[in-house]
């Protein structure tokens, strides 16, 4: 691989420690200045801190593979192996439609009613209330009151899956500690989701009956079904609590910009993508290459695992205007931030609707967002997400 390495430049530096995962744009914003391939040696991987390269390789999904896994560790890539995610071409195509239909526009429209009910209800709580916590009681009450129903887990077992959830992306990152430590949690959801399959006793009406259905008639193999709940599930759960809970933090933050969505509410669409690509939930996955490739000037070796760096090409001069600037009249629907291509997320259509929902509410009724204590953002090698945001709704 030596031979490769020397038209790459290099950066030693570990972008997976806590401090880097809690500050990641100074290591970003020196890796896009170094070139578009950088060799990471402490991880073995090429990093894509670009947005050009980012969008080529997502869309190459022919040359640039997600079925070796996507992770920045083998272990990880050997637990996730029966996921949509760990998939390419047909097989990719095949369990994707299992589920995918139901997270259309138009299987969407459905649920819009009660999710925008869902919202204003929980805005409405609180404001009666002196303090609250926007992301337990806002960015996470939301998803957690649609998402589960949805994929079908019951009703009376969900306490762990927010922290089960966290761990099926934390053990995404490198073999670190914190992936590590991840583990356990992460099989323990893959049993419980086993447990379910075995025992059947999913919701009724819902995406995991329909799984169980296709069992019955052949189409899908048993155990297919656990991996493809826990595919739904926690990409559905954590994407939008990042981008509900950013969006409350950035408007707290840009007082000027909340005032501009509350006069004029069209801008919504445009507010969710500078949100999601401003703050991007997800930090980064890998891909395997296939064949021998050339990006910019750096020729890789088949077999060579590259970073897509979502968050960096999110933030990238080359392709934004002011790029560290939150401006919610920016353009910003060309982001990665829920990938791209054949591997885009299937829930970024859920994500949306539960984000525009949450900001509707709050248009009509709140003047003003008050951030009242210390936020504390989460540490996750995968997810970037706040934890805590204590926050004041001031009512309009």
């Amino acid at each position: 691989m030596l031979r490769h390495l020397a038209a790459v430049p290099v950066y030693r530096h570990d972008i997976y420690t806590r401090a880097a995962l809690l500050e990641p744009h100074p290591h970003y914003r020196t890796l896009r200045s170094l070139g578009p391939v950088v060799w990471l040696p402490r991880h073995r991987l090429y990093a894509l801190p670009r947005y050009a390269e980012c969008k080529e390789t997502l869309r190459d999904d022919g040359n640039f593979v997600s079925g070796h896994g996507v992770a920045a560790n083998p272990l990880a890539n050997r637990l996730s192996r029966g996921t949509t995610l760990n998939s390419d071409g047909g097989d990719h195509e095949r369990r994707r439609k299992l589920v995918a239909h139901r997270l259309m526009p138009r299987a969407l429209r459905s649920l819009g009613e009660d999710v925008d009910a869902q919202a204003r209800r929980l805005v409405g709580d609180a404001l009666e209330r002196a303090t609250v916590d926007a992301v337990s009681d806002l960015a996470t009450a939301l998803p957690l009151a649609v998402v589960p129903d949805l994929v079908g887990w019951p009703r009376g077992e969900r306490g762990y899956l927010l922290e089960w959830a966290a761990a099926t992306f934390d053990i995404l990152g490198p073999a670190n500690w914190r992936a590590l430590k991840a583990v356990p949690r992460s099989l323990h959801m893959l049993r419980f989701a086993r447990r379910l399959v075995r025992e059947r006793t999913v919701l009724p009406g819902s995406m995991a009956e329909e799984l169980l259905t296709a069992v019955d008639d052949g189409t899908l193999a048993v155990e297919e079904v656990p991996p493809l709940l826990i595919d739904y599930i926690a990409p559905s759960l954590d994407t939008t609590i990042s981008a509900i809970s950013s969006a409350l933090f950035l408007f707290a933050r840009h007082p000027q910009q909340w005032q501009l969505l509350r006069d004029d509410p069209s801008l919504l669409p445009n507010a969710v993508n500078e949100v999601v690509r401003f703050e991007s939930p997800l930090r980064a996955f890998t891909r395997k290459l296939l064949h021998e490739s050339t990006i910019g000037e750096a020729q890789l070796p088949a077999g060579a695992r590259v970073l897509v760096m979502y968050a960096s090409a999110n933030r990238d001069e080359r392709e934004w205007d002011a790029p560290d600037v939150f401006d919610i009249r920016n353009s910003a629907g060309r982001h990665v931030g829920f990938g791209s291509g054949a591997h885009a997320c299937a829930g970024q259509g859920l994500a949306r609707l539960e984000t525009t929902a949450m900001l509707q509410a709050l248009v009509e009724r709140v003047e003003r967002i008050d951030i009242v204590a210390e936020p504390k953002w989460a540490v996750n090698n995968i997810i970037h997400r706040l934890e805590h945001l204590p926050v004041r709704l001031i009512p309009a």
